[in-house]
């Protein structure tokens, strides 16, 4: 089991074998061990964004426009619950075994498990009382919205299982065990693809629920991740197992989780606050232009989901070097996971600013959203790598439990979007001009985020104070 002891020990004795590779082994391999899996299941994630929209195009046109409507309730669900809250649960459960109190992560463990509950309750009410009334403001009218209220009453009904379901993935990513949460959402998103397509389309003796059917594919498919995921934990075969006989309730456990979620989850919300008024800007050039944007926004979407592989492959290696008060190691681990994070999205991304038809040819064969498209992948398409060094430091900075430096990164670029938009407008520019101005927020909050992290003090106020530990000059380092 991972922590300061252990980490003294070895140091004590270098012939000793290593305990715990998050702390020890060498960052580079250990960050590609820890991320391959991630990358799986998020392509597989990928997959059913792009079946549901197949297969609700078959229900009909107005259940189409509806999953626009109710799409950003969801994804701001997955997200908060996931990267956000999930992160602060990695983090501090991370944090625990790095300073080697285990009976401390179990607790943590049963105190995360409770906020899921807690939170996914809060969203069931929530939507189910506001939702209408959100729906009509984002423009459902008619059978329209009759859909999107179909789906929204089902899923979010059930949300307290995408939350548990991520909070017990956010308790194994801190012990460092990314295999069993990607293959859960792998295997989740290919429930989430069978499930939703039959009861939505209906299928032989199935009959056809529309978009009700697909919301409840979508909750079997994580219920049964759940289940496999609450076996797990709980029979033991986890570095960690949640507390329940004789838990008691700690405020110290809430705070450690929150102080690092909550102000997480303020990140999806700009996020999404972010693309909608820049969506809006643009809307006042026609549907040629937004839909061209729009092509891009899914190739910004697919690259960043590498950045989050390693980004939330750092979170357990920070954290636990934190916790063994390991700073340098933590810190070099940021700084490799957003190079990695900065190179691989941003080679990507410049491939098809050079070459946009690749992407473009794929969604449409319209002239003047091609134009469009191209337009903006060219402008806009390399400086992807900003976006993917950003997300990488936002999950490091998880790790170290210091979020407000890239969590205001983010309100700069929002800030940035709204103003220079503003001013765009009134100046009646063309839509390149806002397609350069999404470029530059873009590297806006990658460098904001950087130089936030490297500039926060990571150990604690006395850092400078404490004696140099051997291991900080160690072959491990």
């Amino acid at each position: 089991m991972g922590g300061a002891a252990i980490a003294g020990a070895d140091n004590e004795n270098p012939a000793l074998p290593l305990k715990n590779a998050l702390i020890d082994a060498p960052i580079l391999s250990t960050l590609l061990r820890l991320a391959w899996p991630n990358v799986v299941a998020l392509s597989a994630g990928t997959c059913v964004v792009i079946a549901e929209t197949s297969y609700i195009g078959r229900i009909g046109v107005e259940p189409l426009a509806a999953m626009a409507l109710v799409f950003p309730f969801v994804i701001l669900t997955m997200t908060m619950s996931g990267g956000a809250m999930g992160g602060g649960v990695a983090s501090a459960i991370a944090r625990a075994l790095g300073s080697g109190d285990v009976d401390r992560a179990s607790a943590l463990a049963s105190h995360a498990l409770a906020i899921g509950l807690i939170f996914g309750l809060t969203f069931t009410v929530g939507i189910l009382i506001f939702g209408p009334a959100l729906l009509e403001v984002l423009g459902g009218r008619g059978e329209v919205l009759a859909h999107a209220m179909a789906y929204m009453q089902v899923f979010f009904s059930g949300a307290a299982l995408p939350w548990l379901m991520n909070s017990m993935a956010g308790i194994l990513r801190g012990t460092g065990n990314m295999k069993l949460p990607s293959l859960m959402i792998l295997c989740a998103a290919v429930l989430q693809i069978i499930c939703g397509g039959s009861l939505g389309l209906g299928i032989g003796p199935i009959p056809q629920f529309g978009m009700r059917g697909v919301a409840a594919g979508a909750l079997i498919a994580f219920s049964v991740s759940i289940a496999v995921m609450a076996w797990y934990l709980f029979s033991g075969r986890a570095r960690v197992v949640p507390k329940i006989a004789g838990l008691k309730i700690q405020r110290a456990m809430f705070a450690d989780i929150l102080k690092v979620g909550l102000i997480s989850c303020l990140s999806p919300l700009q996020s999404v606050l972010t693309i909608s008024i820049f969506t809006h800007l643009l809307a006042r050039f026609g549907t040629e232009v937004l839909a061209g944007y729009g092509i891009g926004a899914r190739l910004e979407f697919m690259l960043t989901s590498l950045a989050f592989s390693f980004g939330i492959a750092s979170v357990p290696m920070v954290g636990m070097a934190i916790g063994a008060t390991r700073i340098a190691r933590a810190r070099k681990v940021a700084l490799t996971a957003g190079v990695l994070s900065f190179v691989a999205v941003g080679l990507i991304a410049t491939v098809i600013a050079i070459f946009p038809d690749i992407w473009v040819d794929i969604f449409t064969g319209d002239p003047g959203v091609r134009a469009a498209g191209r337009r903006y992948l060219s402008t806009a398409a390399p400086m992807y790598a900003f976006i993917g060094l950003a997300m990488s430091l936002y999950f490091s900075s998880q790790g170290a439990a210091k979020m407000l430096g890239p969590v205001l990164s983010q309100t700069a670029r929002l800030l940035f979007i709204a103003a220079g938009g503003w001013w765009l407008v009134t100046h009646d520019a063309p839509a390149t001009d806002f397609f350069l101005l999404a470029a530059a927020s873009m590297v806006l909050l990658g460098v904001l985020s950087a130089a936030s992290v490297f500039l926060t003090r990571w150990g604690p106020k006395n850092e400078l104070a404490l004696p140099v530990r051997p291991v900080l000059s160690g072959a491990a380092e």
